[in-house]
């Protein structure tokens, strides 16, 4: 049995985070993980530079079933402040858009980074072995890991989500908050492909045209790329709006997001023998299948009614998925450990002492753009201050 003032389970972004500041404030503390390398979610996003936060980060651009709990940690540990350690170990970086900052090399360098700062504090990790059994008895958590058992008294769930399960993921976080008397809220994929029904099966044949659009679900609205796949919807803007797709709702599109009421008929006037295909400045493929669905071809054989509603549709257009890709290519998970167990300003359990949860497997879910990693950082820097 080893013992330490701090067991963190999960070597990803939170983990890692959470014991470099509690090893730097001199805490002993061990960071166990079944993977054989840390960091391996890091690793695969932003394409390999890793998009490690937004500069954009607010509380409003996360979803939980408490839109409150965000704030404190978001307003203690920000984007700046992440930019600040990036800087420090020598990492460039830039802006792609929307605040989204990404690694000019490698995202290796940001788990070099972080592993960088858990030697800072002396932080002990193992990897490569099962968690088995986790105990509390007195006030200290015991945890088994491969033929180990190490106790402390502060135990934090850093083991993420169930998105993107090839890369190790499971939903063990959520199995150890019940253990522990924790209430979850249904996970279920978030920034993730839509799939599309057979009677809309003419939209799947459009396989790899893309186009900026506004997205709609819900009350959110995401002015971005969509892009249509072999299965439905994908690209940043049905991303985004899957986070807050329901089972029976519709996605609306709005194919012409920049005009004004009144573009078609006044086409009609000016070029009444152009087709409406021709007039939509759109992928032409997937102008040819919108006019098919229209019913029109030239404009000046269309009635000034036919073309009002045509421009109704094109501004919101409603598709219906049957689905989502699932968490195979969910990006990240909504849902989670319920906030109202947790504080927020520590990350931990309110009614059971020394237990703390972060990250991906805390109800908590940023947009797409590095929101996700920023919240990673903030409840990770949160919990390593208190634990």
């Amino acid at each position: 049995m080893e013992t330490f003032d701090a067991i963190v389970l999960g070597a990803g972004g939170a983990g890692l985070m959470a014991a470099a500041v509690a090893g730097q404030r001199g805490r002993r503390v061990v960071v166990l993980d079944h993977a054989e390398a840390p960091g391996k979610k890091i690793l695969i996003s932003g394409g390999g530079r890793c998009n490690f936060t937004n500069l954009h980060t607010a509380p409003d651009r996360y979803l939980s079933a408490n839109p409150h709990f965000a704030k404190s940690a978001l307003g203690r540990y920000t984007a700046r402040d992440f930019l600040d350690m990036v800087e420090r170990h020598g990492i460039a970086w830039h802006e792609k858009t929307l605040g989204q900052l990404f690694c000019d090399g490698s995202a290796r360098a940001i788990v070099e980074m972080l592993l960088g700062e858990c030697e800072l504090g002396g932080v002990t990790i193992r990897l490569g072995q099962a968690l088995g059994e986790i105990g509390h008895a007195d006030g200290r958590y015991t945890v088994r890991h491969g033929d180990r058992s190490y106790t402390a008294p502060a135990l934090v769930i850093a083991t993420g989500g169930p998105s993107i399960p090839k890369m190790g993921a499971t939903g063990i976080a959520y199995d150890i908050a019940r253990r522990f008397g924790l209430k979850v809220v249904e996970p279920r994929p978030a920034l993730v492909p839509l799939t599309l029904p057979g009677d809309e099966a003419l939209f799947r044949a459009l396989s790899g045209v893309a186009t900026p659009v506004v997205a709609r679900a819900g009350k959110a609205a995401f002015a971005e790329a969509a892009l249509f796949t072999h299965r439905g919807l994908s690209g940043p803007a049905i991303l985004q709006a899957s986070s807050y797709w329901r089972h029976g709702e519709a996605v609306a599109i709005d194919f012409r997001p920049d005009t004004a009421s009144g573009w078609l008929t006044n086409a009609k006037r000016t070029r009444p023998r152009a087709t409406l295909a021709q007039t939509l400045d759109l992928p032409s493929r997937l102008a040819d299948v919108l006019a098919e669905r229209l019913e029109i071809g030239e404009l000046g054989a269309a009635t000034d009614h036919a073309l009002t509603e045509a421009e109704r549709r094109l501004s919101d257009w409603r598709f219906h998925p049957d689905g989502t890709e699932g968490f195979a290519k969910a990006e990240v998970t909504v849902g989670g450990i319920a906030t109202d167990a947790l504080s927020s300003k520590t990350m931990e359990a309110r009614k059971v002492p020394g237990l703390y949860a972060i990250g991906e497997a805390v109800d908590v879910t940023g947009w797409l753009g590095g929101y996700n990693f920023q919240w990673a950082w903030a409840s990770g820097w949160a919990a390593g201050q208190a634990v």
